[in-house]
């Protein structure tokens, strides 16, 4: 009998020991305590878009500062997810959860009881330091304390609180939207709840045992291992497992030298194709439109003929709740069809959905009401040169005032936005002053008899990111590098993220002047496309490996990664009464030995 088919006999006796032994409830707090970052991640994220309105409004915000407040935490979150790196292999993985955790505590009451605009934005920039930090750590974290036969499950959870935190900060959103003084301040404020559990919650919570080898401290990663693992034979096989990488990896570095880790990187094909493959998973999740999605879903609930603010916040909660229900998907689904198929089914469902809005956005841009009536501000104004409701809304300064009657809007015209709020015109029969019933104010939106179908790309849409690529690549990217490089290499990979969400955010404007609504879902559509076909051949499958082993997926060429299978070649995996029993498939008697 083989050694190898010895191996594999082990192998079983491993996975059989794992299924036999109830997860402990020690690794299911863990989960949860990490999770809450996730949380705290989506409600921030979320939150923003409801209090600006009042924020605008409180500290009478100019244009600039309201970007301003916007995209800071974005941009200091870049900043601070590429330190994050250092930071966890200098400290440990948990110190930097604790710290990220107060940081955004702190964040929160002071944009909560801020008195002047500059408080807002040192909570804001406070808070995007920590999420810089969280995104980055919290799954690098979970990867390395999960078993390996549900990491996807436990990581991919985390994606589900951050789904969550967007669910949640629309009801907040509605629930204090009437409270025009004081509601921003609950919004902002409430916060500081989620953040101030898990620091406190994190304080109880063991280290990574990968980082605890790493460091030598054996006896503690040991004690930990049985802690999360509940079986004593079981963690001390791990245990040795980590044990004997961790030690070939320290000679492997010892033999190239002190040069920078990113020098290391570099001079590893493996860990730079994984590289690589992480930063475009991360890229592509930004690039296929979900901010645009997102901030234009309160305008086509619009377009569907719904008018009242209040209705419009609470059917806005409906979109967050399509994407927080299919998040729940992607978690039953990434441990059984396996992190590729997910992101490949889920791009594709993007890819499609995306055609719609384009269509369905072209179609109303091109069967768009026209303006009937001049704007009292002159002929020469900007807003009264558009000849339709599509070219006056496509200018953020301009909004289309209309007369809504059963036979279609009549009586049209273009008018100032308000610019402290644009939820009203700055002059004419739309102006807050002297609004009549019958007008209507659309701002960022028109009129049409395709709304359904621009709601269908929009439902469709929501349920195909949030299932997938809202969340594979934070997981996958906490699987495919090794321990010397695994901090590094996420760092990196967050970063891409935050960056091409700052580049994303900050060119919407331009790209929505110069190619309209629906060119802009065309091209998102062909990024989607794009990332689709790279992933197909150059995505491998990472379920089911332990993390020792994940980084030599990528040890082969491009062409061969493109055929690899969930299981390695060697070894078949029989499903019995819920136990996964691995056969040697070289080995024609090797069945009947298991």
């Amino acid at each position: 009998m083989s050694s190898e088919f010895l191996n594999d006999v082990e192998g079983q006796r491993l996975v059989l020991d794992r299924a036999m032994s109830k997860p402990p409830r020690l690794l299911y707090t863990i989960t949860l305590m990490s999770a809450v970052g996730g949380f705290t991640f989506g409600y921030d994220t979320g939150i923003i878009l409801g209090a600006m309105p009042f924020l605008r409004e409180y500290f009478e915000l100019s244009y600039i500062w309201e970007e301003f407040v916007i995209s800071i935490p974005i941009g200091t979150a870049w900043a601070f997810s590429l330190v994050a790196g250092v930071l966890a292999d200098l400290f440990g993985r948990k110190p930097v959860i604790i710290m990220s955790s107060f940081v955004f505590t702190v964040g929160a009451v002071l944009m909560g009881t801020s008195v002047d605009k500059e408080m807002i934005l040192g909570g804001r920039l406070l808070a995007g330091a920590a999420l810089g930090f969280t995104s980055m750590i919290v799954p690098l974290y979970l990867s390395e304390v999960a078993p390996f036969d549900i990491r996807g499950k436990l990581v991919t959870l985390s994606g589900c609180f951050f789904a969550g935190g967007e669910f949640m900060a629309a009801l907040i959103d509605g629930t204090f939207a009437r409270d025009k003084m004081n509601g921003w301040r609950f919004m902002l404020g409430l916060a500081a709840v989620p953040s101030f559990i898990q620091f406190f919650g994190f304080l109880r919570m063991p280290e990574s045992p990968r980082w605890l080898v790493a460091r030598g401290k054996y006896h503690e990663a040991l004690e930990v291992l049985k802690r999360i693992r509940g079986h004593a034979v079981q963690a001390e096989k791990e245990f040795e497992s980590i044990k004997s990488n961790c030690l070939e990896t320290e000679r492997e570095m010892e033999a190239k030298g002190s040069s920078p880790i990113f020098v290391h990187i570099y001079q590893s094909p493996a860990v730079k194709r994984a590289l690589i493959v992480g930063c475009l998973l991360q890229l592509t999740q930004q690039i296929v439109g979900i901010n645009t999605v997102m901030y234009y879903s309160s305008s086509i609930i619009q377009m569907t003929g719904v008018r009242s603010e209040s209705s419009v916040v609470w059917l806005a909660t409906v979109t967050t709740s399509v994407i927080f229900f299919s998040s729940f998907l992607g978690l039953f689904l990434v441990e059984k069809i396996g992190r590729r198929s997910l992101t490949l089914f889920s791009l594709a469902g993007v890819a499609v959905s995306l055609g719609i809005l384009a269509v369905g956005f072209q179609l109303a841009n091109t069967y768009s009401p026209l303006t009937q009536i001049n704007s009292t501000e002159g002929p020469n104004s900007v807003c009264s040169s558009y000849s339709s409701c599509s070219q006056c809304v496509n200018n953020p300064r301009c909004g289309y005032c209309f007369l809504e009657l059963p036979v279609g809007p009549s009586n049209g015209s273009c008018l100032f936005s308000d610019q402290i709020n644009p939820d009203v015109s700055d002059t004419g029969q739309c102006n807050n002053s002297v609004l009549e019933v019958p007008f209507t104010w659309a701002y960022e939106w028109c009129p049409s008899d395709n709304s359904w179908l621009i709601l269908s790309g929009l439902i469709l849409y929501l349920l195909c990111f949030a299932s997938g690529i809202g969340s594979t690549p934070w997981t996958v990217n906490s699987e495919i590098y090794p321990f010397w490089a695994r901090s590094t290499c996420c760092a990196t990979a967050a970063s891409v993220n935050w960056l091409s969400n700052l580049v994303v955010s900050l060119t919407f404007v331009t790209f929505v002047e110069f190619l309209n609504k629906y060119g802009l879902f065309w091209l998102y559509m062909s990024f989607a496309i794009l990332g689709w076909i790279y992933f197909l051949l150059m995505l491998p499958e990472t379920r089911g490996k332990p993390l020792e082993e994940v980084d030599g997926l990528f040890s082969h060429p491009w062409w061969q990664d493109a055929t690899t299978a969930d299981e390695p070649k060697t070894v078949q995996y029989v499903h019995i009464r819920g136990i996964n029993l691995a056969t040697n498939v070289d080995d024609p008697d090797s069945g009947d030995e298991s």
